[in-house]
């Protein structure tokens, strides 16, 4: 549905430290970068923006495919470990349907970052 999304962050190089590291395990890094922003994605296609640029927004949720239940675990241990605080393990959220397998950390700027995987466990 989008093709990209972006938004301002309080401390660009502690919010991109934390992104680069959390996200590395789903193989997403900066694609282009320049004063104060930068653009991560897959493949030279960038899709997730954030930059110092005007005044963080309010708490927001954002959630990043992965291609397997590894990835998921991945983030989360790469994410807690660049500083993101515990926002639910790795494990089934069974409310959205029987394979949802997530995991949920806070950024530095308190948003609900999310690495989900759809897929049956194989």
């Amino acid at each position: 549905m989008f093709d990209h999304i972006g938004f301002a962050v309080a401390d660009f190089e502690k919010s991109k430290a934390f992104y680069l590291k959390a996200l590395a395990p789903l193989g997403i890094g900066v694609v282009m970068e320049g004063e104060g922003w930068a653009m991560l994605g897959r493949n030279g296609k960038g899709q997730f923006w954030l930059g110092a640029y005007g005044k963080p927004p309010g708490s927001i949720h954002l959630a990043f495919a992965t291609e397997n239940r590894g990835q998921v675990d991945a983030f989360y241990d790469a994410a807690i470990s660049a500083g993101g605080r515990d926002n639910g393990a790795p494990g089934i959220r069974e409310q959205y349907h029987p394979n949802y397998y997530g995991a949920f950390v806070f950024d530095p700027d308190g948003h609900n970052v999310e690495a989900v995987c759809h897929q049956a466990e194989t």
